[in-house]
């Protein structure tokens, strides 16, 4: 990265979560400032009431940091005003951020789906700098996805391009939070994962845990684990198809768990691309800060 200067673009970036909200200030390709703090849950316009705050405290700190971007997890209205729906966050159905936040900061506010800004990130400044064409996903909570082409969020014609958890992979399957029977989501997340291996062992299993006992090769958990690594390399098998991208860029918590996650979603999707492309993959470069400073740059952008 360089060596930022007072003439470089500067901009904040915020990444609301289902447990914490995220904000920093981007200047240049360098984020030289955090703040966390827990996700309220008492409704929508507490959380924009929480964004607003650390808005304001960043640009006490930073006054040239003008530009404000936000990341929401769920799918944006067509002009990126409204989230229609986060099913992780309470009360967030058809919220009204960038009025709400325009009332409480008055300025202009650029608001972006989660998952699409730290595509943004992960095109610029992480692992897929340099190409031409990229997707990236994330696997924690739920799954989501973003598409970059030239550089640029490939948003389809309703603004919903990048929903990867939403796709049906298994019809009559488990529902997700969304209500869809069978999506990704609902069969490959963090979350499905360790429902699946605490019924699977009877008792309460993390994620994380199930990914060890995987790993040390208890026949249950690892075929939960390896069901939902399959699940998730046919989805980018699938997407090499239809979109053939240069990479794909994988992150999220359920990708911290390392070696034995990508190679499994990597033998999955060399399995179901056979003939057409090869599937490549990386590992996300900038983990949680990839959301923050998406949402910068997608502030940058318009």
């Amino acid at each position: 990265m360089t060596t930022p200067t007072m003439t470089e673009p500067v901009s904040i970036g915020v990444d609301v979560g289902g447990t914490k909200i995220a904000c920093g200030v981007l200047r240049g390709d360098q984020l030289i400032a955090r703040h966390l703090q827990p996700t309220p849950e008492t409704g929508w316009e507490a959380v924009l009431d929480a964004i607003a705050t650390q808005v304001h405290v960043l640009q006490g700190q930073h006054p040239d940091a003008r530009l404000v971007g936000v990341g929401v997890p769920g799918p944006l209205n067509a002009e990126r005003t409204r989230v229609k729906f986060a099913p992780n966050i309470y009360g967030f159905t058809d919220v009204p951020m960038v009025d709400g936040l325009r009332e409480r900061l008055g300025q202009r506010i650029i608001l972006e789906n989660d998952a699409k800004a730290a595509a943004l990130a992960e095109a610029h400044l992480g692992a897929a700098r340099g190409t031409e064409s990229s997707i990236y996903v994330t696997v924690s909570t739920g799954i989501g996805a973003g598409l970059v082409l030239n550089g640029k969020i490939w948003r389809g014609r309703h603004g919903i391009a990048g929903e990867l958890g939403h796709v049906t992979v298994q019809p009559g399957g488990p529902v997700s939070g969304a209500g869809l029977d069978g999506a990704l989501e609902a069969v490959a997340s963090g979350t499905a994962i360790a429902r699946d291996a605490s019924y699977a062992l009877n008792r309460d299993v993390s994620t994380a845990e199930a990914f060890q006992l995987a790993e040390q090769g208890h026949p249950a958990a690892r075929r939960v684990v390896e069901q939902a690594m399959k699940h998730i390399g046919v989805a980018l098998a699938d997407l090499q198809k239809v979109i053939d991208p240069e990479v794909f860029v994988i992150g999220g918590g359920v990708a911290s768990v390392g070696d034995y996650f990508f190679r499994g979603v990597q033998h999955a999707a060399n399995e179901y691309s056979q003939g057409f492309a090869p599937v490549s993959i990386r590992r996300a470069q900038l983990g949680t800060d990839a959301g923050v400073i998406g949402a910068a740059l997608a502030a940058r952008h318009g």
